[in-house]
C-alpha cells in the first residue's frame, strides 16, 4: 500500500536519493464521458498522500471547525477541484498530474472523454506505458470505449487496465462485471490487445483502489494501485535499442567547437562509437558527449546532450545521428496509420507539412487504403478522412527522411501532420514501413535541362494560373492572352479545365477529394511543360488555396503567376453560359463552387482582374503587361 516514507522525517537526503532512482510509470486514463476519470485520479492523488501541504493544513482546520472527518472533506475538495477544471474547459487539453509512492513515480495523463476531443486522448497516449480504460458499470462497453481501446493499440500501448467503475451502483454484482469483461475482451482480442487486467472498483468510495474491498470477495486480482506499482514496463527497451539522436540544433559557441545537440531517442552512446548521419549517410566517430555539468562517459535514451564528432561532417537540424552498425532506414514513401484531428477532412493529394523528430518536410497522402470502423474493426473504403477517424494509407514526402518503424521506436516512427495555411496540427501518424517503390525509384539525370530548352525558345518559362468562379471569364481571357503571346513569337500551351477533364482527368468527379486530385495532376503537367521551356496558361476554378499553393511550390521562384479573375457571384451566375448555375440551384449538380461548395479567393495574387470594369481583351492586355513587368517576356 502507498504511504509516506519514514525517511522524510528521519533522513530527507536519503529519501531524495531513493526518490531520484525510483522507476517512472506514465499512464493515461481514458474512456467515455462521466465514467469517473477525474474521481479516479483524485482518489489516486489523495490516497498516495501527495497532496500539497497547505491544502492538507486547510482541510485539517476545516475539519476541526465543522467537526467532520478530514479525509472525506479532503478527497471531496480534490474531486471538486478536478470537476471545476473540467467545467472551465481546462482539460479539453491534456492535463498531466504527478504523484509518487514509495515504490514508483507516476505521470498520469487525464484526457477528456468527449468524442470531439479524441485528438487530446491521442496526445496523452503517445508517451504512455499503460492505459487505464474506464467503463461505467451501468452503461457497459460504449463506442468511445472501443475507439480509445483501438487507438491505444495503434499508438503502441500493450498493457491495459479495464477499470469497471461505479460497481457500487450495481450492488457489486459479479455477473455485471463478468458480462462487461467478456464483451471487452472479445473486442480487445480483435483489436490486438492481449494484455488486459480487469478490476471492479468504486473510485468515489475507494474500493479496490489501494486495498481489496470486502464488497468483492469474488475478486482475486490486483488493486489498481497494486497493479500500477508492480506492472512491468520495458523501461530498458529504448536504452537497449539502436542509438538515435534527432539533431535539434547545431551548437557552435566558438570556432574550435562544433557540437550537435538533441535528446537521445533510443539506445546509448559513448565516446569512440561509430555513427552515421542520416539521410546523407556520412560516417564518423563520437569524440565527446557534452552537457552543462561536464562531459559524460555514457549517455542513454531520454538524456539531452551535445555530441562532437571526430571528423568535419556536414550535419544539420533535422538529421538523425544513428549507430553505424544499426542505422535507421531512409525513405520518402511509407505506409502509415493516421488519426485525423481536424474539422476539415484529410484529402488525398492535398499538401501538408509532416514533422518527424526534428525534421519538417512536405507530404501528401497518395492513397487511402481504408478507414477503420471502431465498433466492428471493419475496414471501410473511403475517399477522405473525417474528424477522429482512423485510416491506413500511403504517404509521400518531398524529400527522404530517416525513420524507424513506430513499433520499434515511437520517437523516430511517429509524426504529426500540419496544415500549411493555418499551421495547425491536423493529424497524428505512425509509420509502418517504407514502400518498396521508395527504394526502387531514383531521379534520372538528363543533360538537357530547363535552362537549355528556354534558351532555345528565347523565353523564360512560366505558369500563368488563372483562377475564379465558373463564368468569371478565365478561359476567354486565357485564350486571348495565348493568341497575343503567340503573335509576339512566344511558345505557349493552354491547359483548360473542361478540356483536361476529357482526357487526363476523365476519371475524376467534383467531390472535394476529386477536385484536389484534379488540380494536383494539372499542376504536375504544368510543371513538366514549364520544364520544357514553355509559357503555360491554365484556366481552372481551382477553388482551394492549398492546391494553388501546392502548384506554386512546384515551380522555381518567379515562375508562377497567380491571376485572380475576380467576378462577383451574381455577375458570374447571370452569365451562366453553360447553364451550370441553374442546374446547381435545382439540385441537379452537387458540389458546385459558389453554390454548395466554397471558393477560397487568393489572398495575394500577382494580378487581380476585375471583369466587371474591364473587357476580356483589356484583361488579356493586363496579363501580358504583368508578364513584362515580371521580366518573363520582353
Amino acid at each position: 500500500m502507498a504511504h509516506v516514507s519514514d525517511l522524510i522525517a528521519s533522513d530527507i537526503g536519503e529519501y531524495l536519493r531513493q526518490h531520484e532512482h525510483k522507476s517512472l510509470l506514465r499512464f493515461i486514463t481514458c474512456g467515455s464521458v462521466d465514467d469517473g476519470k477525474s474521481t479516479l485520479i483524485g482518489r489516486l492523488l489523495f490516497d498516495s498522500k501527495m497532496l500539497f501541504e497547505d491544502q492538507l493544513a486547510a482541510v485539517e482546520s476545516d475539519s476541526r471547525k465543522w467537526g467532520t472527518q478530514g479525509a472525506d472533506i479532503d478527497f471531496a475538495l480534490l474531486v471538486d477541484g478536478l470537476a471545476a477544471e473540467r467545467e472551465q474547459g481546462i482539460t479539453i487539453d491534456v492535463a498531466y498530474r504527478f504523484f509518487s509512492t514509495d515504490r514508483r513515480k507516476f505521470i498520469v495523463a487525464d484526457t477528456p472523454g468527449h468524442e470531439q476531443y479524441t485528438r487530446n486522448m491521442v496526445t496523452g497516449a503517445s508517451t504512455a506505458d499503460v492505459a487505464v480504460i474506464l467503463v461505467d458499470a451501468r452503461k457497459g462497453v460504449l463506442t468511445q470505449t472501443r475507439r480509445h481501446s483501438y487507438l491505444v493499440q495503434v499508438i503502441g500501448i500493450r498493457k491495459v487496465v479495464l477499470a469497471v467503475n461505479k460497481m457500487d451502483l450495481m450492488d457489486w454484482s459479479q455477473a455485471v462485471f463478468d458480462r462487461i469483461v467478456d464483451e471487452y475482451r472479445a473486442f480487445a482480442a480483435k483489436a490486438g490487445l492481449a494484455d488486459v487486467t480487469a478490476i471492479p472498483l468504486s473510485a468515489l468510495k475507494g474500493d479496490n483502489m489501494l486495498a481489496h474491498s470486502e464488497r468483492t470477495p469474488w475478486y482475486r486480482g490486483p488493486t489498481l494501485m497494486g497493479f500500477l506499482e508492480t506492472v512491468e514496463v520495458d523501461d530498458a527497451q529504448q536504452q537497449t535499442g539502436a542509438f538515435r539522436l534527432p539533431v535539434q540544433w547545431v551548437n557552435r559557441p566558438h570556432q574550435d567547437f562544433r557540437g550537435f545537440a538533441g535528446m537521445i531517442a533510443g539506445g546509448m552512446v559513448k565516446p569512440g562509437d561509430r555513427i552515421r548521419v542520416l539521410p546523407s549517410g556520412r560516417a564518423s566517430t563520437v569524440a565527446r558527449i557534452v552537457t552543462a555539468s561536464g562531459d559524460l562517459p555514457l549517455a542513454v535514451a531520454g538524456q539531452s546532450v551535445t555530441l562532437t564528432l571526430a571528423d568535419e561532417v556536414d550535419v544539420s537540424r533535422g538529421d538523425v545521428i544513428a549507430a553505424a552498425t544499426d542505422p535507421a532506414e531512409v525513405a520518402d514513401q511509407f505506409e502509415a496509420a493516421i488519426v485525423w484531428m481536424a474539422d476539415e477532412p484529410l484529402l488525398p493529394g492535398r499538401q501538408y507539412l509532416l514533422k518527424i523528430g526534428t525534421r519538417t518536410v512536405g507530404a501528401s497522402v497518395t492513397e487511402l487504403k481504408y478507414k477503420v470502423n471502431v465498433n466492428t474493426l471493419e475496414r471501410l473504403a473511403t475517399k477522405q478522412l473525417e474528424l477522429n477517424e482512423i485510416c491506413v494509407c500511403n504517404i509521400a514526402l518531398d524529400r527522404p527522411v530517416a525513420f524507424d518503424r513506430y513499433a520499434v521506436n515511437r520517437e523516430t516512427g511517429g509524426f504529426i501532420l500540419i496544415d500549411r495555411v493555418s499551421n495547425h496540427t491536423v493529424g497524428a501518424g505512425m509509420l509502418h514501413f517504407a514502400l518498396r517503390r521508395s527504394a526502387n525509384i531514383h531521379r534520372q539525370h538528363t543533360d538537357v535541362d530547363k535552362a537549355a530548352r528556354s534558351t532555345l525558345k528565347e523565353q523564360k518559362p512560366a505558369v500563368v494560373w488563372l483562377t475564379g468562379l465558373s463564368g468569371s471569364g478565365k478561359s476567354t481571357i486565357a485564350n486571348l492572352a495565348e493568341k497575343k503571346l503567340l503573335a509576339l513569337g512566344h511558345h505557349t500551351y493552354l491547359l483548360d479545365g473542361d478540356n483536361v477533364r476529357h482526357g487526363l482527368n476523365k476519371d475524376l468527379g467534383f467531390t472535394e477529394a476529386d477536385r484536389v486530385e484534379n488540380i494536383r495532376r494539372v499542376a504536375e503537367v504544368a510543371r513538366l511543360m514549364a520544364d520544357a521551356g514553355l509559357i503555360v496558361l491554365t484556366a481552372f476554378i481551382s477553388p482551394f488555396r492549398a492546391e494553388r499553393d501546392m502548384a506554386r511550390r512546384l515551380l522555381d521562384e518567379g515562375e508562377f503567376v497567380e491571376v485572380h479573375v475576380d467576378t462577383p457571384l451574381d455577375v458570374a451566375e447571370s452569365r451562366d453560359v453553360k447553364g451550370l448555375y441553374k442546374k446547381a440551384r435545382r439540385g441537379e449538380l452537387k458540389n458546385f463552387t459558389g453554390v454548395d461548395s466554397p471558393y477560397e479567393a487568393p489572398e495575394a495574387p500577382e494580378l487581380r482582374v476585375d471583369t466587371v470594369s474591364s473587357t476580356p481583351d483589356e484583361a488579356a492586355d493586363l496579363l501580358i503587361g504583368k508578364l513584362r513587368e515580371m521580366g518573363l517576356i520582353q
